[in-house]
């Protein structure tokens, strides 16, 4: 299915490629945020915000991440499968799994990189060329402090008119990630010359270097 929307990809690319929507001013830090751990360890954030090549390809890049895996939630095991999450009946939504150093990098951090230039949080149910609910924007929190500080943020940003139309991200509960297909993993870093990937996801691993070069890794 994403095959077939290449071209359109490239036709809507003026507006696919601005993840930001045209945002009125900066998107700021959260003002509620984890505190930076003290030693090194792993925790895990699970988000979606349209194809999730482009999602994984930018947190690829984002210095304390250790791992963005792609797949999908929201649904159940068995139509965890992309032929039929692409009928958008499933409900689930492409995902990416974060996992991440909270001594290098905070949660709210991360969602900071996830409204500014990993997505656009005010489109419904699409992105770019990509339309239904599997390609909706969604926080999947895994504890409390997850959703306190989700959903602080989005209230945050929603008081500061960030963004010119309010934010539609859900913030809903993790109830399983499961990863995708083999050939769904790294896909922007394997295709860095199709259509879909030059117009659709490569600018959005440029905004986070321009944005925020102290979280930018080349790796």
């Amino acid at each position: 299915m994403r095959l077939a929307l290449i071209l359109l990809g490239s036709l809507l690319a003026a507006t696919a490629c601005n993840a930001r929507a045209g945002t009125a001013a900066p998107v700021p830090a959260p003002v509620l945020d984890a505190p930076r751990a003290s030693a090194p360890a792993r925790q895990t954030a699970v988000v979606s915000g349209g194809c999730f090549w482009g999602i994984q390809a930018v947190f690829q890049h984002v210095k304390g991440v250790i791992s963005a895996t792609s797949g999908y939630s929201g649904g159940s095991a068995k139509t965890a499968e992309y032929e039929i999450v692409s009928t958008g009946e499933t409900g689930h939504a492409e995902s990416v799994q974060i996992v991440y150093d909270p001594s290098q990098i905070t949660y709210g951090e991360l969602l900071r990189v996830f409204f500014s230039v990993a997505h656009d949080p005010t489109q419904l149910n699409r992105q770019g060329p990509d339309e239904g609910t599997q390609y909706r924007s969604s926080i999947f929190y895994r504890n409390d402090e997850q959703k306190r500080i989700a959903e602080a943020y989005i209230a945050q940003l929603n008081s500061a008119r960030v963004f010119p139309r309010p934010i539609v991200t859900q913030v809903v509960p993790l109830q399983a990630f499961y990863p995708a297909e083999a050939y769904h993993q790294n896909y922007a870093a394997l295709h860095p010359n199709q259509p879909y990937i030059v117009y659709n996801d490569a600018p959005k691993v440029e905004h986070l270097r321009q944005e925020f070069p102290d979280l930018y890794t080349g790796k």
